[in-house]
């Protein structure tokens, strides 16, 4: 049982001060603004932004024909951009594994 002006040592504390960190030592990042980080992305990863472009297409084609009241086609439009968009997502979880694997190595 502790007494009243006991301290208690703590292993960090028995080690004393960490030593000083040498600035050359660390990483250094640059400021990156959206257009660089954006066209850095799509090279890292080119089906996610076209997955998008793909997607976004699909939908407004499918939503002119809707107002030109041709809906058959709508529909079908309105059924590519689901299978778009799953291509988008796959790409974009491909993209992540393969970082994810290169990043191990």
């Amino acid at each position: 049982r502790r007494q009243e002006g006991d301290s208690v040592v703590t292993l960090a504390m028995a080690a004393g001060p960490p030593p000083p960190l040498d600035p050359g030592a660390l990483p250094t990042f640059h400021d990156e603004g959206f257009s660089e980080k954006f066209m850095r992305k799509t090279r890292e990863n080119p089906l996610v932004p076209l997955g998008c472009l793909c997607t976004v297409g699909i939908l407004a084609y499918g939503i002119v024909c809707f107002k030109k009241g041709n809906t058959r086609r709508s529909q079908l439009m309105m059924r590519a951009r689901v299978v778009a968009q799953g291509f988008t997502f796959a790409a974009l979880m491909g993209g992540m594994v393969a970082t994810a694997i290169k990043s191990r190595q």
